[in-house]
């Protein structure tokens, strides 16, 4: 039988301790089993966690009717309060209302949202760590548009489309970059003597460029109104949800959103199972080791 107690006499005094803490050199459960343990339920709750959360604004986003620049949108809208629909999700393709903008660097290449950015890659001597870092510097970005539409696919008659407006309000990543390269510094007698003199050195500089092309499919989520006739107008939402455009069709949209919620789904069963794995195991080993101590 286990003698419950034992004397430790490494001191003045006489303590009586548990064995359990006397022998921690035999603990039948490896401690980093039990660290395991611990991560696997708290990253298994974590991604729960997440799961649920993507799984309410899936819920959500379900529940925001879906229209096409057509008649159908046209009567809905004429039979609603004040001729506007509050949060709607509209797809359709993109069409410039006028001239389109012509990419810099692209032949035959067009769109509606341009954003041009070139930036400087220098490097400095850090004369504490006595290594070169990096740094970015003379940062330019220039952005245009032009005013454009929505049309419906395949559609004959063009005189039904939705207008956007105020489209650099919207949020979403919803440009396309069409152009980036990445010119390297020549390393001249001048570059070296500007490193010799101010302890800095250029690397390179980018270019890019980025459009919302003419013709791409582009759906947009905010608050419809009739202006008058059949002309409609997608812009910001007035009850303070927000104004996105999104660079895909509808249905591509909502699918990657399902994919992130199975990824947290499956990410939360396998954390879990691990977790309760290592756990059964654990216990497995303790309750062995109980048996072969009363043996």
């Amino acid at each position: 039988m286990w003698c419950p107690y034992v004397l430790d006499m490494g001191s003045m005094c006489v303590r009586v301790l548990p064995a359990s803490l006397a022998d921690m050199g035999d603990f039948p459960v490896n401690p980093l089993v039990l660290v395991g343990v611990g991560s696997s339920f708290a990253f298994s709750g974590l991604f729960y966690h997440l799961y649920q959360e993507k799984k309410k604004e899936l819920e959500k986003l379900k529940e925001i009717p879906l229209f096409k620049p057509d008649q159908h949108l046209v009567q809905v809208l004429r039979v609603s309060p004040h001729k506007r629909l509050q949060y709607v999700a509209v797809e359709g393709l993109v069409q410039a209302d006028g001239e389109p903008l012509a990419s810099q660097f692209v032949p035959r290449c067009f769109g509606v949202i341009q954003k041009i950015a070139v930036e400087e890659h220098w490097k400095y001597w850090n004369s504490i760590t006595k290594t070169w870092n990096s740094r970015t510097m003379n940062r330019k970005e220039t952005n245009n548009s032009v005013p454009f539409s929505l049309v419906s696919p395949g559609a004959y008659i063009t005189d039904l489309y939705v207008k956007i407006q105020n489209p650099l309000e919207a949020s979403g990543c919803y440009l396309d970059r069409v152009y980036f390269k990445v010119r390297r510094a020549e390393e001249g007698l001048g570059n070296l003597v500007m490193q010799g003199l101010s302890g800095e050195k250029p690397v390179a500089m980018e270019e890019s460029e980025e459009l919302l092309r003419v013709g791409s499919t582009l759906t947009g989520f905010g608050e419809v109104v009739l202006e008058g006739g059949q002309v409609m107008r997608l812009q910001a939402p007035q009850d303070g949800r927000k104004f996105i455009l999104v660079p895909t069709d509808y249905r591509s949209f909502m699918d990657r959103h399902e994919r992130s919620a199975s990824m947290w789904k499956t990410l939360t069963a396998v954390t879990g199972i691990t977790g309760a794995s290592l756990l059964a195991k654990a216990i497995y080993c303790l309750v062995g080791k109980q048996d072969d101590r009363s043996k």
